[in-house]
């Protein structure tokens, strides 16, 4: 009896151990790609030349595919151990989830559309809400054959843009398309820094109404209040920021190759570059074994306030970019 048991325990064991390298094999995040290449190396495939655009949409493709296809594959909606446990990786899965949709709705609403009158690119029009189902969601559809089905849906238009024969399927590089686009990037990156800055806890003045004398709002809001991340929220608002820059990273390196044009006319191609690095600078190394959320001034270490500063500079940079874009 006694020996059983034995058995028993060392079975559970081996068991509990192998599923932790699974999860710490699996909790590596994606390593950084020249977009131009991988999109030359599609372009060779289909025997394609690298047209306005081309490269943009390879690098939504080649992202959403990292999100499959990565160790583990997709674990945000895992129901079983060890992913089901893991909270780091679906919160970087889901930043580039995020970053992926709106440049995603950029492309079904801007950049392949002349004017607002000009009707939908039916490619794009059946892509773009495969990204927006659930990313929980795991049978009877499950994410990831819906993301896959966006992903061909994006096949499909890149391979027509490429073709000179289908001048109903364009990309626009245009200084108003691309300022849209980073108008919602600016969102986002705003949204993670507060997130990122609240892990100490901020009191803060409500400027909901500010610069508009004659805005209102649906109900009264507090003057004050104090905003602070749960304590059980950090890691997963750090790595959600992580995988929602390593994402706009690759996209803006993909803007300036497709909006290379646009962007030295308004002599701003520069500013697009200061961001890149300002991006990159959020993909380094993370040492510590744990997220720590030391006090500003602190002892010990506060990781989310340095992902915040980064982000909050980037995004700054974005707001500029946005005004160069504006002026003639």
């Amino acid at each position: 009896m006694k020996e059983y048991k034995g058995k028993v325990i060392a079975a559970l064991l081996s068991f509990i151990g192998l599923g932790y390298l699974l999860a710490v094999y699996w909790s590596f995040e994606a390593d950084q790609f020249d977009v131009v290449e991988r999109a030359k190396v599609r372009a060779g495939e289909q025997n394609a030349t690298l047209v306005t655009g081309y490269v943009t949409t390879n690098t939504l493709v080649e992202v959403m595919q990292t999100l499959l296809n990565k160790p583990g594959g997709y674990l945000s909606n895992d129901v079983l151990p060890p992913s089901v446990l893991m909270d780091n990786m679906p919160a970087w899965e889901f930043g580039v989830l995020e970053m992926s949709r709106d440049l995603a709705l950029s492309m079904r609403k801007d950049f392949s559309r002349s004017q607002s009158q000009s009707t939908e690119h039916p490619s794009l029009k059946k892509a773009q809400p495969k990204f927006n189902i659930s990313s929980t969601a795991w049978v009877l559809p499950s994410a990831e054959s819906e993301y896959q089905t966006g992903i061909n849906y994006l096949l499909d238009y890149q391979a027509q843009i490429a073709n000179q024969g289908q001048v109903d399927s364009q990309f626009y590089a245009r200084a108003d398309n691309l300022r849209g686009w980073l108008k919602e990037a600016e969102k986002r990156m705003g949204s993670l820094s507060q997130r990122l800055s609240a892990s100490v806890g901020q009191e803060r003045i409500n400027t909901d109404l500010a610069g508009d004398a004659n805005a209102v709002q649906a109900t009264a809001g507090v003057q004050k209040s104090v905003v602070k991340t749960s304590w059980w929220k950090i890691d997963d608002v750090f790595y959600e920021s992580r995988g929602a820059t390593w994402a706009l990273l690759h996209f803006l390196k993909a803007v300036e190759h497709d909006f290379s044009e646009v962007l030295e006319k308004k002599n701003a191609k520069i500013s697009l570059q200061q961001i890149i690095r300002e991006l990159e600078a959020t993909q380094e190394t993370v040492w510590s074994p744990v997220i720590l959320n030391g006090s500003g001034f602190g002892v010990v270490a506060n990781h989310s306030l340095v992902m915040a500063n980064y982000i909050s500079r980037a995004n700054a940079a974005l707001i500029e970019l946005s005004e160069l874009l504006a002026q003639g």
